[in-house]
């Protein structure tokens, strides 16, 4: 275990030191404040862009919208960064060279699998809370009302799913010889897991499950424990 907290610790040093923590916190802290500010203003937007007539004939905004932004900024933009990031996690470091020398002087292979996964669960966790309650302030401030009581229910399959895109990346980064390899073997996986929500009998087990209900979980229109296979 001492092992485990020494060389986690050494991977988010590395992650700060290297700017990819840095910048997966500008992103997801500008994500988080988009959602609602996108929500307020769309209004105002279209009244520019199409006309006084079309824009009134919009419905006023509320936290549904500002939490629509939200889920759909995170899984379309959100967990592409995070794979862009850490698409290299082992790979890189096998190419260079830098865990020949620590691996054949005892230190386990699952050491360093287990050290970098809770390294990126950390990362994860810590981004997507800021960008959820960055996100909850402004809504609040700017839709105070209640069509959105369910707000954990609807981020924690978005949670699950993550841990879930890292394992995967996580795995093909170690298979990989490279960077873009890890990338090809992350992006087919998931575009068989996108292929196979198209046949009913596979939605129930299927992770994507995670990130195309949340607003349903957020208004309870959809039954969470019918999710725990997926």
């Amino acid at each position: 275990m001492r092992t485990v907290f020494y060389f986690t610790k050494k991977e988010l040093i590395e992650s700060w030191r290297t700017a990819k923590f840095g910048l997966f916190i500008v992103i997801f802290l500008i994500l988080g404040l988009m959602s609602p500010l996108l929500a307020k203003l769309t209004p105002e937007i279209l009244k520019h862009t199409v006309g006084d007539s079309f824009a009134l004939q919009l419905p006023k905004p509320t936290s549904l919208d500002s939490w629509t932004q939200f889920y759909k900024n995170l899984t379309q933009i959100g967990l592409i960064v995070i794979t862009l990031l850490f698409s290299g996690t082992v790979s890189n470091e096998v190419s260079r060279g830098t865990l020949v020398n620590l691996v054949t002087k005892g230190l386990k292979r699952s050491t360093v699998v287990v050290s970098k996964s809770v390294s990126l669960f950390v990362q994860w966790t810590l981004c997507l809370g800021m960008a959820f309650f960055v996100t909850w302030g402004y809504t609040f401030y700017y839709f105070p009302d209640n069509k959105s009581p369910h707000l954990f229910l609807g981020i924690i399959p978005l949670w699950l799913f993550g841990i879930f895109l890292l394992s995967l990346v996580l795995l093909c980064s170690t298979l990989a010889r490279s960077n873009y390899e890890g990338l090809l073997l992350t992006g087919g996986v998931i575009l068989v897991f996108i292929l196979l929500n198209f046949v009913d009998l596979a939605k129930t087990y299927n992770p994507i499950a995670l990130i195309s209900e949340n607003l349903l979980f957020l208004q309870k229109r959809a039954v969470f424990l019918k999710y725990i296979p997926a």
